[in-house]
Parts: C-alpha cells; structure tokens; sequence
C-alpha cells in the first residue's frame, strides 16, 4: 500500500509537470514500502546521514576566503573530507 506522504508527493509532481506544460502522469509500477536497510524518507533521515552524503548551501561573509570557509566547515563538523564548488565569494 503506497503511504499517504509517497501520495502527496506524486500528486505534487503530477500538478508541477501540468504547471509546466507536461500532460503526461507518472507510472507506479508496484505498490511496496522502502526496505529500511536501502533507504528512508529524506526528513526521516538522520542529520549525520545528510552532512555525510550531503551539500551545504552557504552564504559565505565578505572577509574570510573560500579555504578558509572550508576548513571551519570541515572543524565544525569534525569532517576529514570536505570542498566547495565554484565561487564562495559575496553577491
């Protein structure tokens, strides 16, 4: 049985793609609930899951440069692997 939430969300995507010109509806081909040993609902996983597999969207401050952004971001989260894609510059 598809859960009310996996409802909703094809129901959003379904009113997005009409928005957008597309009159064509998802197919579900089976109706089952995630294994908990693949995967879980985004807003159900834990925080330490997110940071791992994760982006952070940062508004960096005029001052500090890009590394060093970084290497607070890497302290803070007690991460031994992290990196920033394009510029970190302000505005």
């Amino acid at each position: 049985m598809v859960s009310e939430i996996l409802k909703e969300g094809l129901k959003f995507i379904e009113e997005i793609g009409r928005f957008c010109g597309y009159d064509k509806r998802l197919l579900v081909k089976s109706e089952a609930d995630t294994d908990p040993n693949y995967g879980c609902l985004p807003f159900k996983r834990p925080i330490e899951e997110h940071i791992r597999h994760g982006i952070i969207n940062l508004d960096k401050p005029p001052g500090p440069t890009s590394h060093e952004i970084v290497a607070w971001v890497k302290k803070m989260l007690d991460l031994s692997k992290a990196g920033h894609g394009g510029t970190l510059e302000p505005r």
